[in-house]
This record gives structure tokens, C-alpha cells and sequence, in this order.
């Protein structure tokens, strides 16, 4: 694989893992499991919501809340997943 390509799969991998936390750690605390009184929670919470909020926000314009639920990082992670393997589609392809 290509160093650039792998590099990017890479980087979006773990976005998609950033997302993953972020969204569960939204659940915990909507379920009172953790308290957000809590520095270390506030602080992860902030640094995950700065890290995904330019990625989700778009979506959040575009697809409102349906019913309460934010279906925004489930397509973000779906456009994710599409963005990856075209990625490695396209070295497979055309870079071999």
C-alpha cells in the first residue's frame, strides 16, 4: 500500500474510534454514569467534542435530530468507511 494512502486510512481510523468514544461517553453522562462535574470527564469530553464537532456539524445541518436521536455520526462514520475503502480501492488500482 502506499505510504500516503495508508497514512490517510490510518488517520481516518482513528477518527472513526474519536466518534465512537465520543458518542459513548455522551451516553454515560446522559445516563448519569459519569458525572460531568468531574474535571477529568469535563476535560475529555471538551477535547473529544473539539475534535469531532467540525466533522459532525456539517451533517447536523443537513440531517436534523429525528425524534430526539442525532443520527449525524452513524453517516459520519458510514462516509467514513466509504471514504477508506475508495481510498484503498483506488491504490489497489491504480497505484500498483
Amino acid at each position: 500500500m502506499n505510504p500516503i494512502t495508508y497514512l490517510l486510512v490510518t488517520v481516518l481510523g482513528i477518527v472513526t474510534w474519536v466518534i465512537v468514544i465520543d458518542v459513548v461517553m455522551s451516553w454515560l453522562v446522559g445516563f448519569n454514569v459519569l458525572n460531568i462535574r468531574n474535571p477529568l470527564v469535563a476535560r475529555v469530553q471538551f477535547v473529544l467534542g473539539q475534535i469531532t464537532r467540525p466533522i459532525l456539524a456539517p451533517i447536523r445541518r443537513v440531517v436534523p435530530p429525528v425524534g430526539g436521536l442525532d443520527l449525524s455520526p452513524l453517516i459520519a462514520l458510514i462516509l467514513i468507511s466509504v471514504l477508506q475503502y475508495t481510498l484503498q480501492w483506488a491504490d489497489a488500482k491504480y497505484l500498483q
